[in-house]
């Protein structure tokens, strides 16, 4: 039998890694974090457990390119969905709402992973291959959007995503979707019906208290 060559073998190991991180993200979603163990994950991925150790360095780490990855196909997803001559804006819009909703859909993971790239005792924010696939589609959707600096418009949109998603998730004070998402498309001048509302008209937006 001949020898696989280079891109076979590689393939190889992109499959597992999917598989790796796939099985993390349903298993997280039914039992959380802390009730997911290495093993579990190798054994829903049909994998040995040590080879978790040769594709992902450590359980926090390959729970955050999971999550990247799960970030980056729903985004993938939505904007396929729109028509190819969508505008910038409905572009934008509907990635906003692809991301937000991953805080309703999938809620122990967004807890999980936000929990994680918070606590600085558990290591940085690392930007991992997942990631910067993300990111790359988020700065090319504010590009053509007409942001003048699609690179430090990211990381504003990328901060403001993560408190929206902190907002509806927070255990005992959680926020509606609603508000959230009418903040978010203010700053980026998006009318309320594009991408995907969670209610047919914007909630009317409080005036603070005026000063004595």
């Amino acid at each position: 039998m001949a020898p696989r060559g280079d891109s076979v073998n590689e393939e190889m190991r992109q499959r597992s890694r999917r598989r790796i991180m796939r099985a993390t993200v349903e298993l997280v979603d039914q039992h959380g974090y802390a009730g997911t163990t290495l093993t579990d994950i190798a054994e829903r991925a049909g994998l040995a457990r040590g080879l978790l150790s040769y594709y992902f360095d450590g359980k926090r780490l390959l729970m955050q390119s999971a999550t990247h990855r799960m970030m980056h196909q729903a985004l993938t997803c939505a904007l396929a969905e729109l028509a190819p001559d969508a505008s910038p804006e409905a572009r934008l819009a509907r990635a906003i709402d692809a991301v937000l909703g991953l805080a309703l859909d999938h809620p122990r993971v967004m807890r999980s992973h936000l929990a994680l790239i918070l606590d600085p005792d558990t290591g940085a924010f690392v930007q991992d291959p997942e990631q910067q696939r993300l990111g790359a589609i988020l700065q090319g959707l504010l590009l053509d959007w007409g942001a003048p600096d699609p690179f430090a418009e990211h990381a504003v949109l990328r901060s403001a995503l993560m408190g929206g998603c902190i907002g509806v998730l927070l255990p005992g004070a959680e926020l509606p979707l609603a508000p959230i998402r009418a903040d978010l498309f203010r700053r980026y001048d998006l009318p309320w019906e594009l991408g995907r509302p969670p209610q047919p008209l914007p909630p009317e937006r409080e005036r603070p208290p005026e000063r004595g």
